[in-house]
């Protein structure tokens, strides 16, 4: 017996910090409990989940980053999507909405709102890396 499952892509998140705070963003339609979020998207054909989630970033916020390192990936409780979940450096721009089809809003984040946007919490490797970086 097999079964067929249909494989929708990976999606890639970028976590950004700068200035002690994480970038978020909100997408105009929510999904599911989700509204906000880390800047993310589908991994592409070919791509690594590191190079979606630096090309999604530009694509939704106009800025430039580059992948520091794969911080975890996981099957996501809320959407049961593939996610891969990469830090990221700022090397040019300012965070804005880029693309007025998917977000509504931008939003640089501390450390102590962030249950404030993600109320159910965070993916457990992602959330270690945000109270190190955060609090120094």
């Amino acid at each position: 017996m097999t079964d067929t499952v249909t494989e929708k892509p990976g999606i890639s998140a970028a976590i950004i910090v700068q200035d002690q705070r994480v970038l978020m963003v909100r997408r105009r339609v929510k999904e599911g409990e989700l509204m906000w979020q880390f800047p993310a998207g589908g991994i592409e054909e070919g791509e690594t989940a590191e190079a979606a989630a630096v090309r999604e970033t530009l694509e939704e916020t106009g800025l430039t980053v580059k992948s520091v390192r794969l911080l975890g990936e996981r099957v996501h409780p809320k959407t049961q999507r593939q996610m891969s979940y990469t830090a990221c450096e700022v090397v040019d721009g300012e965070a804005r909405v880029a693309d007025d089809d998917e977000l509504d809003a931008v939003a640089w984040v501390a450390h102590g709102e962030i249950a404030e946007y993600v109320p159910y919490g965070l993916f457990g490797p992602v959330q270690e890396y945000l109270d190190e970086t955060l609090t120094r």
